[in-house]
């Protein structure tokens, strides 16, 4: 018998067939200093397609470590992990690279744009890395800026747009290659409340509107408003397991 839960949002997610994230038992131990660092104590998370999930704790509580592990940019100590279906922790390097590159978007802090381009060129370069012809990565590029309302801002540079605008940047340079679950790491740190907002509420629209699943680390207790579930984190464990 499957098991149903209900975000706050009322979304539903099916734990044994509907999920586009599933963690089972997710531990990650770090050696410093011929020490053991427990980063993760035996994570538990799954997240459904469309769902709009924060995970928020304080900073060393583990979330981050667990965004990389989804992401295929670390690897558990122990546990299994599994992205639309099949165990990550089982594949290699250059299978999660391909996952990587087509089916999981990331957003991040700091932006990650690169200065010299504009946020045409900063949205198309993830096309041109998979050899779309110039053609459609010029409508897909056009849709994704439509999308987080920056069509007119095309041509400029980040060095030209406020730091809300260039983190819109970088989710429509996630989007770009249509994948199913986008990972976003503290992506309001470096805004202010109300333009931190704005973002969540993008966010919420994407996952409600193109059915993409959006995991976000977070200390913001305001992004709770604006998810569908919130996942609480403290000492590598999660507190509220669905």
């Amino acid at each position: 018998m499957s098991t149903i839960a209900v975000g706050r949002a009322g979304a539903v997610a099916n734990t044994d067939a509907d999920y586009v994230v599933k963690s089972e038992d997710i531990k990650r131990v770090y050696r410093v200093d011929h020490q053991e660092v427990h980063a993760l104590r035996g994570a538990n998370l799954y997240a459904a397609r469309g769902e709009f999930i924060a995970m928020m704790g304080r900073s060393g509580s583990g979330k981050t470590t667990l965004l990389n592990i989804i992401g295929g940019l670390d690897h558990p100590t122990d546990g299994h992990i599994y992205v639309y279906g099949q165990d990550i922790s089982r594949m290699s390097d250059r299978q999660l690279t391909e996952l990587r590159r087509h089916r999981i978007g990331f957003v991040f802090q700091s932006f990650a744009l690169m200065p010299t381009m504009s946020a045409y060129e900063n949205v198309e370069l993830p096309l041109r890395m998979v050899g779309m012809g110039r053609r459609g990565r010029r409508e897909r590029v056009m849709e994704c800026l439509e999308l987080v309302g920056l069509t007119r801002w095309a041509k400029h540079r980040p060095q030209e747009m406020s730091g809300g605008q260039q983190q819109r940047v970088a989710i429509a340079r996630a989007l770009v290659n249509r994948p199913g679950l986008i990972l976003a790491d503290e992506p309001t740190g470096e805004l202010d409340s109300t333009t931190g907002r704005a973002i969540m509420t993008l966010f919420h629209t994407i996952a409600s509107e193109e059915k993409v699943t959006i995991l976000m680390a977070s200390h913001d207790p305001t992004v709770q408003e604006y998810t569908d579930y919130t996942y609480h984190m403290a000492d590598g464990r999660i507190l509220n397991e669905r």
